[in-house]
């Protein structure tokens, strides 16, 4: 009689964890990287997430619960309907396929408020010359350029032309670029022009006399490393 007993306890709470599933607060079936091999990680847009459903066919109903950006789930199973995949996260919930990557795996994230604040005024001076020592607010340098958003927007002073500015942060290599990092041209404590990274392959600078500031794509002229000030 015992055994009944536990087996049928053991029933009803195997049934009550998949009724609760993922619900938010304390989201039970959220995981760290520790489990990276059987999860998935939401890839949506930062700082907003994706809905989750109680069923992947048609007819089925958003439950009112949402996944975060960057934030990783255990699977219980998957579905294919209509040629997309659905994820099982436990009981009636489901998620699209679409708008997730395998495992635990770094997402993008919404640059910081300062990062924000320096690119946004960085653009603002898109159009005006080139002017060799110039640091604004008319015209700049390329290291001018750098020195006046950064004091302005994030009230960060990172010196005046390239050499100091190599130092201004934490020297980052091209393929981990981050938007608001300062990139560089030349070798380290000898470089000859700087950047600002803003982000999808595109940096933000000052060129060259008789040109004025502008963007343009790193492929068109690639840099030698960066530096994260922020």
């Amino acid at each position: 009689m015992k055994s009944l007993k536990k087996h049928l306890a053991g029933i009803a709470a195997a049934a009550f964890i998949g009724l609760v599933g993922i619900g938010f607060g304390g989201q039970a079936n959220h995981v760290d990287a520790a489990t990276a091999g059987q999860v998935i990680t939401i890839n949506y847009v930062p700082n907003y997430g994706i809905a989750v459903w109680n069923s992947p066919n048609a007819g089925k109903a958003a439950t009112g619960q949402v996944l975060k950006h960057g934030t990783a789930w255990k699977v219980t199973g998957t579905k294919t309907v209509n040629g997309k995949t659905w994820y099982n996260l436990g009981g009636a919930q489901w998620i699209d396929g679409s708008y997730t990557v395998d495992g635990y795996a770094p997402v993008a994230q919404a640059p910081s408020a300062k990062v924000q604040a320096v690119i946004a005024l960085a653009k603002k001076q898109i159009g005006k010359p080139y002017v060799w020592g110039a640091k604004g607010p008319y015209s700049f340098d390329c290291s001018g350029l750098m020195y006046y958003v950064f004091a302005n927007a994030a009230g960060k002073n990172i010196g005046g032309w390239t050499v100091p500015q190599e130092s201004a942060g934490t020297q980052v290599s091209l393929s981990n670029l981050k938007a608001g990092d300062l990139v560089f041209w030349g070798s380290r404590g000898a470089t000859y022009h700087v950047g600002l990274y803003i982000g999808n392959g595109q940096y933000l600078h000052a060129p060259a006399p008789g040109q004025s500031v502008k963007i343009q794509s790193l492929s068109s002229y690639g840099p030698s490393f960066g530096v994260r000030v922020l």
